[in-house]
């Protein structure tokens, strides 16, 4: 754990069908910090190379380097401690989703309290969050980013927080619209009956990444207020 890269926290499904699905998707198993056969032929499997070195998640706070002078036993302690003054959430469920041009499962009704829930995450752990550098903040490309999303990004290193938050659950990167098509019945045949009807955040999940570029679930920390 002290060799990671950058830390992350995330949602990530307990262990079950739903998450052997999720695995089987991307070929990442990221609590076991394995790779996995795939479940999809060679073209398909193409299509998820993007979101795979992340493992299957949703994120709750975007990765980021640890401030000078801490450790990740004080990222762990933080973390321990805020779980504790959150409570788990329920949803009325998941559905597969084209956003805006990369597919992802996204929870059905309201997301007030998931909202909520990332917001809190994202500025109880700030002190513990880097700066960027010049070329991390180039990487976020400015300049294509709304105002507010600008100041968001100044404030707390990533632009799509706060009310810019949007939960989802990527199953692939950037797709043509024949590779949509192609990719979208395999999607709902994969997870057939395996999609959570409620869907349920239990955990803050730390993850990190190693030094080839993959995430790593490194512990979970169960929301208990």
């Amino acid at each position: 754990m002290d060799q990671m890269k950058r830390y992350a926290i995330y949602y990530a499904p307990r262990e079950g069908a739903f998450a052997e699905a999720a695995a089987a998707w991307l070929g990442w198993d990221m609590p076991r910090g394995q790779e996995v056969a795939q479940a999809l032929p060679a073209a398909l499997a193409k299509l998820t190379d993007d979101p795979r070195k992340y493992g299957f998640h949703g994120t709750l706070k975007a990765p980021f380097r640890l401030t000078e002078g801490l450790e990740l036993q004080d990222l762990t302690q933080g973390l321990r401690a805020l779980a504790g003054q959150l409570a788990p959430l329920r949803m009325a469920g998941l559905e597969l989703s084209d956003r805006h041009g990369f597919l992802a499962l996204t929870p059905l009704g309201a997301q007030d309290q998931l909202q909520a829930l990332a917001s809190e995450v994202v500025r109880a752990l700030e002190p513990y969050r880097a700066a960027l550098t010049p070329a991390e903040y180039a990487r976020r490309r400015p300049e294509s980013l709304s105002h507010r999303q600008r100041e968001l990004l100044d404030t707390y290193g990533y632009p799509f927080v706060m009310e810019e938050f949007q939960f989802h659950l990527t199953l692939s990167g950037a797709l043509t619209p024949p590779q949509a098509e192609a990719l979208i019945p395999a999607a709902r045949a994969h997870f057939t009956g395996l999609i959570p009807q409620p869907f349920e955040v239990q955990d803050l999940c730390l993850c990190g990444e190693d030094a080839t570029g993959r995430f790593h679930l490194l512990h979970r920390y169960p929301l208990s207020a």
